[in-house]
């Protein structure tokens, strides 16, 4: 294996079943979810909520929900990133849409699936953020829900990068007359075959700096069960901060706190009893995690 850590196991068997698996679950409903789109179909919406989370089982992920998820429509989520792996274990917890960077709607096959999902693409240039927001707000006075990773990048899974309070900027609109409902979010990759995932292990999964993508989802796929964290923080809105700035530090504080704790393997009280597992799975031991289907 690569990354120098002996104990992982990688099968190339494994790794082509499950892409061959991808395959033959997203051809055919790309083509569904293009039909939906274009007939403007209200299962657009909870189509990708469903293929997510049987990629999230493909994928040999189980993922563990901690807090619930909001209610409100619209909801911002905003989230912590390290993983293109991100995409498929939050859609398949709450229904809604990314902003991502415009590159990502150039890459070939992944910028389709982005479309497909009726992601806002953002560009960093300066001179054509109003143009996004404008997409952002239209989409959010629909009634859509839409998930934001606010570090700009995706890094290495151990931590936070600092938020840029500028991607807050929707965080003022008032939906119907209300305020925008934001929902911080933590996603931890904890686990892997039970084995606690350090520092060693992260980098099969968290993808950032100069990694090639095709040979890190090649290993990775290759792999055992991933566990990932997904921590719900109670919902904000603009009106409970002075600031934008101060809204993005509270978002910022949280999900730190939320990885922090998934990282050290502590348990939560009050979490939500399980809502959904795949048969196979044994209910989690200290009883405060939901798993969710993966």
């Amino acid at each position: 294996m690569s990354r120098g850590n002996d104990s992982v196991i990688f099968s190339p068997l494994t790794a082509l079943w499950r892409s061959l698996s991808f395959a033959l679950l997203t051809l055919p409903l790309m083509l569904v979810q293009y039909l939906l789109i274009l007939v403007k179909a209200p299962q657009k919406d909870s189509l990708p909520h469903w293929y997510h989370r049987q990629v999230c089982r493909i994928c040999g992920f189980r993922v563990l929900r901690r807090g619930k998820v909001s209610k409100a429509h619209p909801t911002l989520f905003v989230s912590n990133h390290s993983s293109y792996f991100d995409i498929p274990v939050m859609s398949s917890l709450a229904k809604g849409s990314f902003v991502a960077k415009t590159e990502v709607s150039r890459w070939p096959f992944f910028g389709w699936l982005a479309k497909l999902q009726r992601s806002v693409f953002v560009d960093r240039q300066r001179n054509r953020a109003h143009e996004h927001r404008d997409e952002m707000v239209s989409r959010l006075e629909a009634g859509d829900n839409l998930f934001l990773f606010p570090e700009g990048t995706s890094n290495d899974g151990n931590s936070v990068l600092p938020f840029k309070s500028a991607l807050f900027a929707v965080a003022s609109l008032t939906p119907k007359g209300e305020p925008l409902t934001v929902q911080p979010v933590s996603i931890t990759y904890t686990a892997l075959d039970g084995m606690p995932m350090g520092r060693a292990l992260r980098p099969f999964y968290a993808w950032y700096g100069d990694m090639d993508l095709a040979s890190h989802l090649w290993e990775a796929l290759g792999l055992g069960r991933a566990t990932v964290v997904v921590q719900f923080h109670d919902p904000v809105t603009l009106e409970d901060f002075s600031s934008r700035k101060a809204l993005a530090d509270h978002c910022y504080r949280k999900i730190s706190e939320g990885v922090a704790t998934a990282l050290a393997g502590r348990p939560q009280r009050h979490a939500e009893p399980a809502v959904e597992r795949t048969p196979e799975e044994a209910p989690a031991r200290d009883g405060d995690l939901a798993p969710e289907a993966s």
